[in-house]
């Protein structure tokens, strides 16, 4: 979706807690841009999902994977109409969550799955990828108050950002942004969200590492 250098696509993403939805929301505001949030909410499954994680997930997963394909191919059809899209997810993030989520035997038919939906859709000029140490994930998911992530707790945290730091260490399909947010606060801090901006704007390719002391 890039054209004579700019970028039209960037996706954000990150584990729960990680602030991909509020960057994502900034970020569409700054760039006057359309923004694309992933169909949380209209999960039916969740609730249960986080009540007992083992009996629910690949049904969990699979409502994802067809909301999320759904919505990544609109973003295709529509992409001549479009000005710079930002979402709040990739694509993979659906992927990432089933390898920490599903038994083998769910895995090894939902990446059959993802395998013939992913082939036909769209790949983001660049991935600004958010992540924190686990304790900070906590925090931020217990002082954002919502119900039925009550039950999550550090142990899955730990377990989700292991998943999702192996699926970017070698990853190369696009230009690539890490930030670690463990001492990031874009929201209350324009100096952080500015730093992140620019690192975006001028983003050469590659993979960059953006870490707050």
């Amino acid at each position: 979706m890039q054209q004579n250098g700019t970028i039209r696509y960037i996706a954000v993403d990150g584990p729960i807690g990680s602030g991909t939805t509020t960057l994502a929301k900034m970020l569409s505001e700054e760039l006057k841009g359309h923004l694309c949030l992933e169909p949380t909410q209209t999960n039916p499954f969740l609730p249960e999902f986080y009540k007992d994680r083992k009996k629910n997930a690949f049904k969990t997963q699979l409502y994802y994977l067809l909301n999320r394909y759904q919505q990544q191919l609109e973003l295709k059809q529509q992409d001549l109409f479009r000005p710079t899209v930002v979402t709040d997810y990739t694509f993979a993030k659906d992927a990432i969550f089933a390898e920490t989520n599903l038994s083998d035997d769910e895995l090894s038919l939902y990446n059959t799955i993802f395998g013939l939906l992913n082939e036909r859709l769209p790949k983001p000029d660049m991935v600004v990828y958010l992540r924190a140490e686990s304790n900070v994930l906590l925090q931020r998911v217990r002082k954002r108050g919502i119900d039925y992530e009550r039950s999550i707790d550090e142990k899955y945290l730990a377990s989700l950002t292991e998943s999702y730091n192996k699926y970017f260490l070698n990853y190369d399909e696009t230009p690539l942004l890490v930030v670690d947010t463990t001492n990031q606060n874009y929201i209350e801090k324009p100096e952080d969200f500015e730093t992140i901006r620019k690192e975006i704007l001028s983003h050469k390719g590659g993979t960059v590492h953006l870490i707050a002391r």
